[in-house]
């Protein structure tokens, strides 16, 4: 953000707010006056209720830690005592991607990329493994992002935040990487500097304790690095030079496991905090010495200009570095896209971009909406957010106003393997799905079952009108969602789904499951598939169209296999639909699902599922539940109460080997609740149980 200095030099500072002391002058930068007030979520009764994790360095607070609170110094962690690790864990490896054609003339592929500062939830009470809400920050946007930071930490909570799994597990699919965040908050705030002085502490062999303590996290917990953010003043040079030190024993530790560092522009070589604004002499040793690099990236602060961030960018080069390495900072908490911004700064028209940007508190999207927003209400927010208004990711951006990072980033894929596929689940929803019945009346949240989403929101090629495109949480097929066309198609219309890199033989299909709703129009589908990419940025894919059967209302979920051999063996280059009405009418279609396979598959039962810990809480039994990891490949776990009648009610899902199950109560006289767990394949088949009982 252009931050022109005012004539009365202002503070600036990147805090994180998540629960911040109370006693303060009034909210900075980045806090809001309700989180700068010190509010935090209170912790449920529950005892067994598992959290995100927190730490302080080493030494304390002094006092007595409010409700929900608990304060734990980093230095004495150790896995084995970690009493919530298994489900904290996250288990999907970080995928790989590629850049596909960009969808418009303006997208650059190789230049600027995107990191988002996110703030979940509060520092304490943020819970491992989603919640009973529909109302949540579930980003879709991965094919945008290069880093998410799990934003947060406070001096009356804890300075060092590890993600939940269910962020990783989500971001790792879609090939993100995840860090969590080391906060030296302001004196203004708490910070009180001997946490810097613990974080940066030598043993008697010379090495930095928590250093390897922090990669032992990453490592364990299976995240991807830290945000390193010192903001703490009254340090001195010693003190700089010792964390520049720590800055090197964190890489070199990390090197051997991927573990990555984002340096914030806050501390600098004079052990001040000054918030540069560019990279400079005073903190270019905090990203790069004479030895090589210190940081593999740094987010400058708020305050940059065209100048500096231009100087910036040369300064980077200069010492051997891309000056994409560096993330200008844009804040939007407030004002979302209405943030003004100099983007000419960082993306000038007709010329290579000149540095990468990162948003800070981009769920902006979720809390500017007012109370009672429902799912679909967030995802057109966040769908405007980063991909901007009217399918303006087709489109190039423009001067002036919001530029949608859809209009200036090229979008990545991770579809490089078969089988692929979707259910269209955004990872929360109002009611659970299977099979297109309800199996849970409950609103939930969890964004590690999360599917892979089409990353172009939303390209259409059609000579009529274009029809209204959605996340539909009124109905799905699997999961809490599917993908809604609506609109009066006068005219073919192919809508783009997934740019893709995926084999297709002789045995190849493609499956797609869909209905229409009540009131809509008869609809002929077709799925569209090309098999060489797009001849240039803007351009639509060589599409063919294979038949996939024409729909009419009161038809029901139906699946359409449509055989890809007749295309001969290769590459899929692009997934899409071409849907055609009749006679204009309006039509409402629905696709619950699409996969892409040579062959079904069912994965290995998990086996050795028990209970771990009982609690009773206000007359109900919350559970904490275990397994064995199946053997073979395994999306995830989905565990089900199967009721007196026979039916299933679906409990939860996770990508890891343990669950915490909230209220059970006893259904009718059955002398115990049996449940079960069954493994879940890439094409969401699901394995044999594995069942244990609880009895009453």
């Amino acid at each position: 953000m252009n931050r022109q200095p005012s004539p009365v030099p202002r503070r600036r500072v990147l805090l994180a707010g998540a629960g911040a002391a109370a006693a303060l002058a009034g909210p900075s930068l980045g806090a809001s006056p309700a989180r700068a007030a010190g509010r935090h979520r209170p912790r449920a009764a529950d005892s067994l209720q598992p959290y995100a994790s927190y730490w302080f360095p080493d030494s304390l607070p002094s006092g007595t830690p409010g409700d929900g609170i608990t304060w734990r110094s980093l230095a004495a962690w150790q896995p084995g005592t970690d009493r919530d690790l298994a489900f904290n864990r996250s288990t999907v490896p970080l995928a790989r991607r590629f850049t596909p054609v960009p969808a418009n003339t303006t997208a650059r592929a190789g230049q600027a990329r995107i990191s988002a500062l996110a703030a979940f939830d509060h520092t304490a009470g943020n819970p491992s493994q989603g919640s009973a809400t529909a109302d949540t920050y579930a980003p879709t946007h991965w094919a945008l992002l290069d880093e998410l930071v799990f934003w947060g930490g406070s001096a009356g909570e804890g300075l060092i935040l590890a993600p939940n799994a269910p962020l990783v597990d989500a971001a790792h699919r879609n090939g993100v990487p995840v860090l969590g965040t080391v906060f030296l908050p302001p004196v203004a705030y708490g910070g009180q500097l001997r946490w810097t002085r613990d974080l940066v502490r030598r043993d008697a062999a010379g090495r930095f304790p928590l250093a390897a303590k922090l990669v032992q996290v990453a490592t364990v917990y299976g995240f991807d690095g830290w945000f390193i953010n010192a903001e703490t003043g009254g340090g001195d040079a010693a003190l700089a030079a010792e964390m520049q030190a720590f800055l090197r024993a964190l890489r070199a530790a990390g090197a051997g496991q991927g573990v990555r560092i984002t340096w914030y522009d806050a501390m600098n070589r004079t052990g001040q905090v000054g918030w540069q604004g560019a990279l400079d002499d005073l903190n270019r040793s905090f990203f790069q010495d004479a030895s090589g690099p210190v940081a593999d990236s740094l987010f400058v602060d708020f305050r940059w200009s065209a100048r500096s961030l231009a100087d910036s960018g040369r300064l980077a080069e200069q010492l051997g570095r891309s000056r994409y390495e560096l993330w200008a900072g844009v804040d939007v908490e407030s004002a979302g896209w209405d943030t003004g911004t100099d983007w000419d700064a960082i993306l000038p028209e007709g010329r290579d971009q000149v540095v990468s940007f990162g948003f800070y508190r981009p769920e902006w999207t979720l809390q500017h909406l007012p109370a009672g927003r429902t799912p679909g209400q967030f995802h057109a927010a966040d769908d405007r957010f980063w991909a901007g208004e009217g399918a303006a990711a087709a489109r190039p951006g423009g001067a002036g106003g919001w530029r949608a990072p859809a209009t200036a980033v090229a979008d990545r894929s991770t579809l490089t393997a078969l089988p692929f596929a979707t259910g269209f689940n955004t990872g929360h929803g109002l009611r659970w799905y299977e099979a297109g019945k309800v199996t849970s009346e409950a609103p939930w949240s969890h964004l590690g079952l999360q599917d892979r989403l089409p990353p172009r929101r939303w390209v259409v090629h059609t000579e009529g009108q274009h029809p209204d495109i959605s996340w539909d949480f009124d109905d799905a097929w699997r999961g809490g969602s599917s993908l809604l066309v609506r609109g009066a198609l006068d005219a073919p219309a192919t809508v783009e789904l997934f740019p893709a890199r995926l084999p297709a033989g002789a045995a190849t299909v493609l499956d797609l499951t869909h209905r229409l709703d009540p009131a809509s129009g008869p609809v002929t589908v077709e799925v569209a598939v090309a098999t060489r990419p797009a001849p240039a940025p803007g351009r639509p894919a060589p599409y063919v169209h294979l038949p996939a059967g024409t729909l009419r209302p009161g038809d029901g979920w139906r699946t359409d296999t449509v055989r890809l051999g007749p295309l001969g063996s290769g590459t899929l280059h692009a997934l899409g639909v071409r849907l055609t009405g009749r006679g204009g009418a309006a039509v409402a279609w629905r696709l619950g699902a699409l996969a892409v396979h040579d062959g079904p598959a069912s994965p290995a039962a998990p086996g050795g599922l028990r209970v771990t810990d009982t609690a009773a809480v206000d007359g109900a039994v919350s559970v904490r539940l275990a397994w064995r990891r199946a053997d073979g490949p395994v999306r995830h776990y989905e565990l089900h109460r199967r009721l007196p009648d026979g039916s299933r009610r679906f409990l939860g899902g996770t990508c890891g080997t343990a669950l915490y199950v909230p209220g059970l109560r006893r259904a009718g006289t059955e002398p115990a609740a049996e449940i079960e767990v069954r493994a879940v394949h890439e094409l969401f088949t699901t394995s044999e149980p594995a069942r244990v009982q609880l009895p009453w």
